[in-house]
Order: C-alpha cells, then structure tokens, then sequence
C-alpha cells in the first residue's frame, strides 16, 4: 500500500506524519545533533543502568554485612531501575535514531507499561526503603519484630503488588500512547485530565509527602540524639546507622528532583491543557522526560559514593570479574571464614616441612610447643 506524508505543526513543533495506515510513526524534524545527543545520553543512561544495578544485586548476595531487612528493599528497587534498561530503553534508542517508531502497537504497549511499572515500583520502594529507616531509628525496639526476614519479603511482594495494581487502568483508559517529541510510549497527560491528577498525586505527591514525613522525624531524631536532649529515652544511633540514614535519603532527594519536573508538568496540562500545552517549550519537556529516564542509573552510584560496604564489595565484584573468579567463590565474607577453619596445604622445600599451628585465630610458634617423637627441630604442626 502507497504511504502518503504531511507535513504539520505537533505542539509548535514541524512534524512530518505519515497516514493512519502507521499511527506510529511521527517524525521530527531536528537538527541531527539533537538526536544524536539523546542517543549517547540514553547510551549512557542504559550501560550506567545495567551495570550499577547488577553490581548492587551482587553485592547484597555476597556480603554478609549487606544482607538485612533493609537492604531487600535497595535489591527490589535496584531490580525496578533494570527493567527499564532492559527492555523500554533500548526501544526508545531505536526509535531516537529511526527518527519515529517502528515497532508497531503492541511493543509500544509493553514498553509504556513497562516504564510504568518501573517509575511506581520505584517510588513504592523508595517509600519502603523510608518507613523501614523510620522504624529502625525511631522505633528501635519493635523493629526486629516488624522487619522478619518473613515479614520483609511479604512488604516487598506487596509493593508489587500494589505497583501493578497501580499500573492496570492505563490499559483501560487508553492513556499509554507514543509520544513524537521524546521517541517513547508512555502515559500520555492529556488523555484524561482526572485520571492523569489522580496518577501524578497517587504516584507521586502521597508518596512524596509520606517519605518527607519519616526522614523528618528521622533528622529531629539525630539532632536531639546529638544534641543529647533526653538521652536516657532516646536509642543509641551508630555512625553507620547515620550514614545508611543519609546514603537514602539522598537516593529519595534525586528521585524527587529528577521525577518533580515531568510531574508537575502533567500535572499543569491536566488543569488547563488549552492554556498550558503551548506555553510549554520543546527543550523543557523533552529535559523532563530524559531527566527521568536518566535517575534510573543514579542510585547504584550514591551507594557506591556513600556507603562503605557497598563501595568496597564493588571493588571486590570488579576484581573478582577481572580475574575470572567471581563464579568460583562464595560470599566474601564465607571465603574469608573458610579460609581460617579450614588447613592449608603443606607447603615443602628442599625436604623441609613448614607446618603452622592455629589456635583461636593466633599462629603459635612451633619452637613454643613440645615436638612429637621422631619430628626433628625444622619442622612444625599445622591443625
């Protein structure tokens, strides 16, 4: 069949479409400095992505120290920040540099449902990750109770739950549609304006306002703990406590700041979208969009940079790849224990045995201890 293409205005932007045969294919006409430089920008965004979050995963399984109630909470959020990398990301690449998208209907739809689940699995998480420091430091005494590794596994799944759950009526309402301007499928804002305020303030702003609420009773916590008001009735915070406090709060704080703008923008052209669609510049919504995009690789990054732990695991995971060992070794800290419980080999020279002795994690020297019979004085016991 014969295509035919117009030419027309999308927004203020020269857009040229094709017929209805292809719905989905709206081509922009940008400068080619544009697109390719969403194309690295998204490149980047996807390696970041990808690789900072299979190190998190990494580093949870195999340290020790990482492996609590708190930290099934960063696993989940680090598995929601790779399914958009896996899968709608490199769609979107595709069509950055197929100038339109040419992956038809139903690729379309599993890419804007998976980019919804990813952005709400997110903030649900984040939201967890807030109430499950809120617990740990303000409410210190019920808090193995509440945070089993039983209970933590079913707030997880029900974060999940809720995520998907949450993400449904975008199927009903027809809201998950391509977009020309930022080369994706995603939640349209005008397609509903109730629907489109009820997203922005369930998905959003409830949750914004819940996670505000526990780091700011964490924080008067910390500065009266510091400032020793009422220390009889106050717990005792750790600096890694206090550090893990601020290691999350600031993944809550570039979530915020990287997700505000795109919200805040739905949430204006939902209210008055005659008034507001034109007086939204091109570079501020497609910023919006790629701001977005761009925080799914930020969080294995404040890990690393804030907290210890997993700083040194990463370091670990990358010498480990490097040597081609990761795969032949347990945990580190299962590794190192092994080491001491189990006897190394003898090791001889010239007819000469070296042999040690282990005692509650101290070498004793052999000339200290009496010698078997026939053992001469060159030699020494390895238990």
């Amino acid at each position: 069949m014969e295509r035919r293409k117009a030419t027309g205005v999308y927004h203020g932007i020269p857009v040229s479409k094709t017929s209805s045969l292809d719905p989905y294919e709206e081509v922009l006409n940008r400068p080619p400095w544009v697109t390719t430089t969403l194309g690295c920008f998204l490149i980047f965004t996807i390696v970041v992505d990808i690789l900072g979050n299979l190190l998190v995963i990494f580093s949870v399984y195999r340290n020790k120290k990482l492996r609590n109630a708190g930290n099934i909470f960063v696993v989940s959020l680090a598995v929601a920040d790779l399914v958009v990398a896996i899968y709608p990301y490199p769609l979107v690449l595709t069509s950055i540099f197929h100038k339109g998208w040419n992956l038809g209907y139903v690729h379309c739809q599993i890419s804007g449902f998976l980019m919804g689940v990813s952005v709400i699995g997110s903030i649900f998480n984040i939201t967890g990750i807030a109430i499950n420091r809120y617990c740990y430091i303000c409410h210190s005494l019920k808090y193995d109770k509440l945070y089993s590794d039983k209970n933590s596994v079913c707030y997880v799944l029900l974060i999940w739950a809720l995520t998907i759950v949450a993400i449904v009526p975008n199927l009903f309402v027809g809201s998950l549609q391509y977009g020309p301007r930022v080369y994706s499928c995603t939640f349209e804002q005008s397609a509903s304006s109730a629907y489109t305020i009820a997203v922005v303030f369930f998905h959003f702003i409830l949750p914004i306002m819940i996670v505000t609420y526990c780091y700011l009773r964490i924080w008067i916590l910390v500065i009266q703990v510091r400032r020793r008001v009422k220390p009889d009735n106050r717990p005792k915070l750790t600096p890694h406590d206090v550090r893990n406090f601020v290691t999350m709060f600031a993944v809550f704080v570039l979530f915020a700041v990287c997700w505000a703008p795109l919200n805040f923008i739905g949430l204006a052209v939902a209210i008055n979208p005659e008034v507001v669609v034109p007086l939204i510049p091109e570079w501020l919504f497609v910023a919006s969009y790629f701001m977005a995009y761009f925080n799914s690789c930020l969080n294995a990054i404040v890990y690393g940079v804030l907290n210890q732990n997993f700083r040194r695991e990463y370091k670990r995971i990358v010498v480990s790849v490097c040597t081609a060992r990761i795969f032949f070794h347990g945990s580190s800290n299962d590794a190192a224990e092994r080491l001491k419980s189990k006897p190394s080999p003898l090791i001889t020279n010239n007819n000469q045995v070296k042999l040690e002795l282990v005692w509650e994690d101290q070498l004793v020297p052999v000339s200290s201890l009496p010698l078997p019979h026939g053992a001469s004085p060159s030699m020494s016991i390895h238990l």
